[in-house]
């Protein structure tokens, strides 16, 4: 803003010492720097001031523009309740697929052999399919720490 190098201010300060003397200079300068940190701290407050209104307005203007896009939120509620109803439809497929399909390995008999070799090796893959879909399997047992080492014990 303005442009007081320091030559500048030792020309000020020069003058100052000469036109108010030694004894009063201390308390003119303790003086005038508060009022130069008066004069900033309102300029900062007023600074403040108005980006706070200028907040204000942008916040004003964001809740205008949301209540004109109302529609928006709608369709996002109609998209949101769609795929719920979508998802409750694939699971329930699914279940009765998964139902389908244990009824369909329990009735399946294996097709007879062709003249085709390629058929009867998947023919005799899929009796293997079979007989491992057949099979129940159970998840690993989960053990803490205090059974782990019960074990270890109990073994050593």
């Amino acid at each position: 803003m303005f442009d007081i190098g320091f030559w500048e201010l030792l020309l000020i300060g020069v003058v100052a010492l000469l036109v108010i003397g030694p004894e009063r200079l201390p308390k003119v300068a303790r003086t005038a720097g508060l009022w130069f940190g008066r004069m900033r701290r309102f300029v900062g407050n007023v600074k403040a001031d108005i980006d706070r209104e200028l907040r204000a307005e942008e916040l004003k203007r964001i809740m205008e523009e949301q209540a004109r896009s109302s529609g928006l939120h709608t369709i996002l509620e109609e998209t949101r309740s769609s795929i719920e109803s979508g998802r409750a439809g694939l699971e329930s497929l699914q279940g009765d697929l998964i139902a389908t399909g244990r009824e369909s390995a329990d009735t399946d008999r294996p097709i007879p052999s062709t003249t085709d070799t390629s058929l009867s090796v998947s023919n005799s893959s899929s009796e293997a399919d079979r007989d491992d879909s057949n099979r129940t399997v159970q998840p690993p047992r989960s053990t803490t720490q205090h059974e782990s080492t019960d074990s270890v014990v109990k073994s050593s």
